[in-house]
């Protein structure tokens, strides 16, 4: 069903989504171009495979957050015409869960690269 499905909501609501949507685009830019940095200016410190696998980590997980971004921005514009509750996202999840493993791979990098 398209988003046109029924009322139109207080145009306050779509565009607060349409808000919210940009701030995971946003997100996820910065999540790439962190992995790009990571690639090209982080030195290996000894452990060259770590340093691979941080830059992409950040671009897989800012490409599954810009794709799944857009799926929340339908899903919540539907829910809102239709006067129905929100759904549950799974963006937040995914962001808390990826920056954590790679947040613990900088550590690793950090502590044997010393």
């Amino acid at each position: 069903m398209s988003e046109s499905t029924g009322r139109e909501p207080d145009y306050r609501f779509t565009l607060a989504n349409e808000r919210t949507f940009l701030a995971w685009v946003r997100t996820a830019l910065a999540l790439v171009a962190g992995g790009v940095a990571v690639w090209q200016y982080l030195p290996d410190l000894g452990v060259p495979a770590l340093r691979y696998g941080i830059s992409v980590g950040l671009v897989v997980l800012g490409t599954a957050l810009a794709g799944s971004s857009h799926h929340r921005w339908r899903a919540v514009q539907r829910a809102i015409r239709r006067d129905q509750p929100l759904p549950d996202g799974r963006q937040v999840p995914l962001l808390a869960g990826g920056v954590t493993v790679i947040a613990l791979a900088v550590l690793v990098l950090v502590v044997v690269g010393r």
